[in-house]
């Protein structure tokens, strides 16, 4: 179950851990009593196998969420395979949206292009708060670097609406700190971010991404749109103590 107080507690631990490294803070998240049970939630993307492996060394019988929307790379799914695999998690869950939610809100599958924010509520969002539904708190991998709404990320954020918990071992790691840990663990990439994609989502509504531009320029390209919606709340996205 959620914290009682989750605001208060995500303060008291975001002082106590300013400064600490990336495997404390989650070691600590997955050993804190007063947050309980907590799942990793991980789109198995270009930078995952970073909390990933860290998860592995410290508790890897932790649940592990990927959300399949069904409208994934090819490439996500077999790389999901094949790390989960390779790291020995032991709670890998894969959830996806009810069919019947699909046929009666998105029957031609083109809710996409006619309204990403509503096909990321159906195919996403729904599917992730159900399967949350019984933690108290999940971790994430965003980071500051990521920018946009992600700049003034904490390690710990009270979730609105929820009381649940959102924890980011990796808020403050820059991105070659991100490729120096897979080059030193020798960690397999996502095929995909050598053909160009920094960060990926859904195949229709993740493109390549050129020299220069922000890692994550690829995303719903040319909307203003810059999140799935799995970190928003009453539609708009959050951090800690505002909203975005």
């Amino acid at each position: 179950m959620p914290p009682s107080d989750p605001a208060a507690h995500v303060a008291a631990l975001n002082a106590r851990l300013r400064h600490h490294s990336a495997t404390a803070v989650l070691a600590h998240a997955l050993g804190d009593p007063v947050l309980g049970r907590i799942a990793l939630v991980s789109s198995f993307g270009a930078e995952s196998a970073v909390l990933l492996h860290m998860l592995s060394l410290i508790r890897r019988e932790t649940a592990v969420i990927l959300v399949d929307t069904q409208l994934l790379f090819a490439e996500t799914l077999v790389y999901q395979q094949e790390l989960a695999e390779r790291l020995g998690l032991r709670d890998m869950r894969i959830v996806r949206a009810a069919e019947a939610e699909l046929a009666h809100r998105d029957p031609d599958g083109g809710l996409h292009r006619r309204d990403p924010d509503a096909c990321c509520a159906l195919r996403k969002t729904a599917p992730l708060k159900a399967a949350l539904a019984e933690f108290g708190g999940w971790i994430t991998g965003r980071k500051r670097f990521h920018g946009a709404t992600r700049q003034e990320l904490e390690f710990f954020e009270a979730e609105p609406g929820t009381g649940r918990v959102k924890v980011n071992p990796l808020a403050h790691w820059r991105r070659q700190d991100v490729q120096a840990y897979i080059e030193e663990n020798r960690l397999p990439r996502h095929p995909l971010v050598a053909r160009g994609y920094p960060s990926i989502g859904c195949m229709p509504c993740t493109s390549k991404v050129d020299a220069g531009e922000d890692i994550r320029a690829g995303r719903w390209r040319g909307r203003a749109k810059t999140e799935c919606g799995i970190h928003f709340a009453d539609g708009r996205a959050t951090r800690q103590g505002m909203d975005a």
